[in-house]
């Protein structure tokens, strides 16, 4: 089986958009609020979203399961207030739950969390309590900038977000470390310069906080995306800034705990990636009609068709590669590994 554990949202129908626009606009003051109620979409809208897309390219690619939800980048925890983040989340996390639904062989929900610049990260925990036990959540997002760029909020090794991570060793939940838009004239490309960046400086968070975070949850599973950014270009810096921090070896006190995924977009990133950072802890994943939606010229296949990286690299043994492509995954999401095995799988 191959279970991709990273897809989002990205071809939700229009009117979501159009409700979201409506939404911005009264954040800024042009307008009444929405009613969440006044967004129709139809069983046979998201089919039809889903099955052009995402699940076309699932069966053309082979992968067979993708852990799917909401949109990244739409969201945007930075506009409005708490109000206005909690009633989007609620509204998108209810869209992915109803793809799965639809869908139940091919996808498996991810939650996004209801953040706000400023707020306490425990108002997000009644979201996590829904999204596992009304919704099917096998996973959630949190975006550890939810201020857009500003990087206005604690460390996520801080002892505020506490009240998630006890959550999700709870439920046994992962979550991806992912950030969402950004507001920053100097860092405006959301899914190259602040995406990369942003999971480069939460391993970095990590490495400065991760053995107290780890010891206080060891059974919490963190996965940092796209590759983990600089992490495995970088491993000996990050190796050698560790140990000036009077830190363990990063092997020691982060890889029980800390996991990337293959969402790199061309064989020698995949090489490296494979090279580098031990099989345990590499995730399959493609992120495809997201960030990177092109055919590369050089090999006539899209950039964001990982599975065939994954496939040439000679890094990995048969068995290695199984792991990568299902059996970490099966480890690392125990709800998503239950719900397989209930099914046969």
């Amino acid at each position: 089986m191959i279970i991709d554990i990273h897809g989002h949202y990205t071809t939700a129908p229009a009117q979501v958009g159009a409700w979201r626009d409506q939404q911005i606009a009264f954040t800024k003051g042009e307008g009444d609020a929405p009613d969440p109620a006044a967004l129709t979409v139809s069983d046979d809208d998201i089919r039809e979203s889903i099955e052009k897309n995402q699940l076309r390219l699932m069966n053309e690619r082979g992968s067979d399961l993708t852990v799917f939800s909401p949109r990244a980048s739409f969201m945007a925890h930075h506009i409005g207030d708490l109000e206005v983040s909690e009633t989007w989340a609620r509204m998108c996390n209810d869209l992915v739950a109803r793809v799965s639904s639809l869908f139940p062989d091919r996808f498996m929900m991810g939650a996004m969390l209801p953040q706000s610049p400023g707020e306490d990260p425990k108002t997000t925990v009644a979201e996590i309590t829904r999204a596992v036990e009304e919704l099917g959540a096998v996973t959630v997002n949190i975006n550890p900038d939810p201020s857009a760029g500003r990087w206005t909020s604690p460390a996520i090794t801080d002892r505020s977000w506490y009240p998630i991570y006890e959550k999700l060793v709870e439920y046994e939940l992962p979550a991806m470390i992912h950030v969402s838009s950004t507001c920053m004239p100097q860092v405006m490309h959301t899914t190259g310069d602040h995406y990369l960046g942003a999971d480069t400086t939460a391993f970095m968070q990590l490495i400065r906080g991760g053995d107290t975070l780890f010891k206080d949850f060891p059974d919490l599973k963190l996965i940092i995306p796209h590759g983990g950014g600089a992490i495995p270009y970088h491993w000996g810096r990050f190796r050698g800034l560790a140990m000036a921090l009077g830190k363990p070896e990063l092997e020691e006190y982060l890889l029980d705990n800390v996991y990337v995924d293959t969402c790199v977009y061309h064989q020698p990133g995949i090489d490296l990636l494979t090279d580098v950072i031990p099989t345990k802890n590499i995730l399959f994943a493609s992120e495809m009609i997201g960030a990177v939606r092109d055919i590369d010229p050089r090999t006539g296949h899209y950039f964001d068709d990982t599975k065939k990286y994954v496939d040439a690299t000679t890094n990995l043994s048969d068995s290695q590669r199984q792991a990568v492509f299902e059996g970490n995954a099966r480890d690392v999401y125990p709800r998503l590994d239950r719900a397989l095995k209930a099914r046969g799988l």
